[in-house]
């Protein structure tokens, strides 16, 4: 008589297949977690970036601004225009110069700090 799958002992589970259950299960985690910080928005060098490139743009733009009042205002058509977009250009470098002298993990309080200048 043939014994029908029920009667027959569960054959022991194989050893691979557990250490590979394992190994997904560990996968899957780490996944999780990935997805997880992707979803957080940018980092603490994005924003950085962000901000050194807001420095660069606004310095030289409202140099540029002021300079061109400046000279609608007193009929001088040049002079302090060139003057203003050297000084913002200036003052924008300054600011990116003592954001990058600081060591890594004081940026975010150099940041803080240079906003109250």
């Amino acid at each position: 008589m043939v014994a029908s799958e029920s009667d027959r002992d569960p054959l022991e589970e194989d050893v691979r297949v557990s250490s590979l259950e394992e190994r997904l299960e560990t996968a899957q985690n780490r996944e999780r977690i990935k997805a997880g910080h992707r979803n957080k928005g940018p980092d603490e060098s994005q924003r950085l970036g962000a901000r050194v490139l807001s420095y660069l743009i606004g310095g030289v733009a409202a140099g540029f601004i002021l300079g061109w009042l400046f000279d609608t205002w007193l009929e001088t058509t040049p002079l302090f225009l060139l003057l203003f977009f050297f000084l913002g250009t200036g003052v924008a470098f300054r600011k990116i110069y003592v954001i990058a002298s600081q060591p890594v993990k004081d940026i975010g309080t150099a940041l803080a700090d240079d906003d109250d200048d």
